[in-house]
């Protein structure tokens, strides 16, 4: 495996060219590994975020250098694929906590017999942002942290507890006195 390894300087003030290029890095899913040296394997996922975390550096007035670069040893290898494996599987446990909020937050609505479109419309778009962050985060994974399946198995259950919400909530909607949307 090949590695991406991005020395960027940005000056000190303002410090809103810094977090940017942090954000943006961090948004990517490249690993720190001090201050200002960062890694990533370098495979196409990564490419966008470190060509723009660069431009933003060098637009800022400050440098940055990419290398490519592989482990000297067995050892150095499979320590950045730990690191690197370990910050995916933070992703994931924070994508897990996510879900379990989806679920809480469609087991209170059917609790409560919140079944409004407005609600429906609202859970939906919370189910279509775990989707897209699912699909980042499976991205970055180039090493298959053992969070990935759960995390998928998460999302179809997301999924088909949304289903099931707006299927009641279609059914409230149409049985109110015969009424018709």
């Amino acid at each position: 495996m090949t590695w991406l390894i991005l020395l960027i300087k940005v000056p000190a003030e303002p410090s809103r060219h810094r977090v940017a290029v942090w954000r943006e890095l961090r948004k990517a899913g490249v690993l720190s590994l001090g201050q200002g040296v960062w890694a990533a394997p370098d495979v196409p996922a990564f490419m966008r975020g470190v060509g723009q975390a660069v431009e933003l550096a060098e637009a800022a007035g400050g440098q940055a250098v990419t290398l490519q670069a592989s482990g000297r040893t067995a050892g150095d290898t499979e320590h950045l694929e730990k690191l690197f494996t370990e910050a995916r599987s933070a992703e994931w446990f924070e994508f897990l906590a996510d879900c379990h909020k989806f679920e809480a937050e469609i087991a209170k609505e059917i609790r409560i017999a919140k079944f409004t479109l407005a609600e429906l419309e609202e859970e939906e778009q919370s189910l279509e942002r775990l989707r897209r962050w699912h699909r980042d985060i499976t991205a970055r994974d180039v090493f298959g942290a053992p969070e990935a399946p759960e995390a998928a198995e998460r999302l179809k259950q997301c999924a088909t507890d949304c289903e099931r919400y707006a299927e009641r909530v279609f059914k409230a909607l149409h049985s109110n006195d015969g009424d018709a949307l």
